[in-house]
Formats: C-alpha cells, sequence, structure tokens
C-alpha cells in the first residue's frame, strides 16, 4: 500500500511538473481570453494594422491625422486681443504688459534667459545688438544686420509692440507664436527690459488698460 501512495505521488507530481512547463519552459497553457491577454496596442493618432481600417470613407469616418480645428495646447490659450498687421501693431501701444501688476520671480527669470537665448540670440545676439550667429558682423548667411534690442528704437517700443512682433512677425521676423508660449513671450520681454537700461525720455503711451484695448480699439486708438 505504501509503495502505491508513493508511486502515486511520483506520477502526480511529474505530471504537475510537465503542465507546469512548455516546451522551452515559459508556456502558460491555453489562453482563455487572447484578445484581452494579448492586446494590440493602438497609437492616438495613427492607423492600426488592420487593412479594413484603412478605409476610412467605407466608415464615414474624415480623419487626416492632425488634432481637431480650434484646439489649442494647455498653457497656449491667447488673451492677446488685438490683431495682427500694422493696424494691431499700432494699436498695441496703448496695451498694458500682464508683467506690470506681477512680480518677476528668480525662477522666470532664469528661465526667460534661457527662452531668450535659444529662440533670440541666435539672430539678436546675446547682448542684445544685433550680432548673433545669422549676422556675425556682416560674415554670416543672413543679408541683413536683425534689430538692435538695446539701442533706442527699442527702448521706446511698448512691451505690447514686442509681444506683438513675437507673436506675428514683423518685417524679415516670423513669428514666434508656435515656440513659445504667450506667458512666455512677456517673459522674455522683461528680460530683454533688464538688459536694455533706462529707456530715453518717458513713455505714456503704455498706461491703458487692456480692457479699454480689448474692447473698443477705435477709442483706444484715438487715446
Amino acid at each position: 500500500m505504501k509503495k502505491i501512495l508513493v508511486i502515486a505521488g511520483f506520477i502526480g507530481l511529474t505530471a504537475a511538473v510537465v503542465s507546469c512547463g512548455g516546451a522551452e519552459g515559459d508556456d502558460p497553457g491555453r489562453t482563455y481570453m487572447p484578445d484581452m491577454a494579448y492586446s494590440r496596442a493602438y497609437e492616438t493618432y495613427g492607423y492600426n494594422s488592420r487593412p479594413e481600417e484603412h478605409d476610412l470613407k467605407s466608415r464615414r469616418a474624415y480623419y487626416n491625422g492632425n488634432p481637431v480645428a480650434g484646439t489649442m495646447a494647455r498653457g497656449d490659450a491667447n488673451t492677446f486681443p488685438i490683431a495682427s498687421g500694422d493696424s494691431g501693431y499700432q494699436l498695441s501701444i496703448s496695451y498694458r504688459s500682464p508683467m506690470q501688476a506681477m512680480s518677476f520671480t528668480p525662477a522666470q527669470k532664469k528661465e526667460a534667459e534661457r527662452l531668450y537665448q535659444v529662440n533670440c540670440a541666435i539672430c539678436h545676439g546675446t547682448k542684445l545688438d544685433g550680432n548673433g550667429p545669422l549676422w556675425k558682423d556682416g560674415d554670416g548667411p543672413y543679408p541683413a544686420k536683425p534689430q538692435v534690442l538695446n539701442g533706442d528704437y527699442a527702448k521706446k517700443l511698448s512691451d505690447a509692440q514686442m509681444y506683438h512682433v513675437i507673436t506675428y512677425g514683423k518685417g524679415q521676423m516670423g513669428s514666434y507664436a508656435s515656440q513659445v508660449f504667450p506667458e512666455q513671450r512677456w517673459w522674455i520681454i522683461e528680460y530683454i527690459r533688464s538688459k536694455q537700461g533706462p529707456a530715453t525720455g518717458s513713455d505714456s503711451t503704455n498706461t491703458a488698460s487692456p480692457t479699454t484695448a480689448g474692447k473698443d480699439s477705435t477709442a483706444t486708438a484715438k487715446k
């Protein structure tokens, strides 16, 4: 009787070992729900591997891989109420910078310097003298010297005029709206101001409230 129990136990143990391992020792056996166990990853803006999923017209789906029109990235909400163009540039003279009512933190100052060096210094130079790598005293690939930001012309510009140029571009400078978030544009302007030194004369045109500039463009322009 004892021998039978030993043999039965040995057979049972052998069967257990064999059932837990496959040919290579890692086969878990049959999968009850293979679609869940071996799910196929889907890319948010990518097509899937099944040919029928490429036929969007048959499913009445219109997809080009782009975000929905009108959407914007988090933190990219533009609260600047002035349109592009020369008229908007002139109107921005009377728009008040929101940084005038805010404290500029050390972290923001450091980030503003980094943003300027990354996005602006290549043209306007690390010293704001317009002598960036693209100009390089006339030896660079740029055909005309970029704007000098520490001269009298730039010092007399309002903060919002500079913001308008960063947002929409002006002359040979293109828009940097896709490179720099709206709030960060004000930071860059604050950094430029900190390096410019005092402006020549007083600038009384930068005192209108944002509400006035946004609601009544004609009245603001007359002011």
